[in-house]
């Protein structure tokens, strides 16, 4: 019987938030992009549904909201390309993180692999944990959720 080697991935899409759980997964992306010379892209998505109603009617809310996240995203990157990894990119977007990756995000850039963390957060930064499952549900795409 021959060995069935791991399978090297040229796309690893990874979701980002301000969790324990997503810096555990975006390691673990850094990590197997740089052993498998594949293509990494950072994701972040802004939950309007987390914000009250004058928040979410604010432009300049919304605008200061998303500047913030890029910026967070940005440090992502640049701490991916210090640590070795190639070609970088990064998105951010709006919306219900799990359906955003699932429905848009995925089939615009398709990657091979998801990597995201597990722990839902209560309050207004449980960005992906709730959405876990939801996205190891439905992905095209192999999913792998970091503990």
């Amino acid at each position: 019987m021959s060995e069935m080697s791991p399978k090297e991935f040229k796309h690893i899409l990874v979701g980002v938030d301000d969790s324990d759980d997503a810096q555990l997964a975006f390691r673990y992306a850094i990590n197997r992009a740089k052993t498998d010379g594949a293509k990494l892209t950072i994701v972040s998505i802004l939950e309007q549904d987390n914000m009250n109603v004058y928040e979410a009617m604010s432009k300049d809310f919304i605008h200061g909201q998303r500047a913030d996240l890029e910026e967070h995203v940005r440090q992502y990157e640049k701490l991916a390309t210090k640590f070795g990894v190639k070609d970088v990119r990064s998105i951010v977007d709006e919306g219900d993180p799990g359906e955003t990756i699932v429905k848009d995000i995925i089939p615009a850039i398709k990657p091979d692999l998801l990597v995201i963390g597990s722990i839902s957060k209560q309050g207004v930064r449980k960005y992906f944990g709730s959405q876990a499952a939801y996205m190891a549900k439905h992905s095209p795409i192999s999913v792998l959720v970091v503990r």
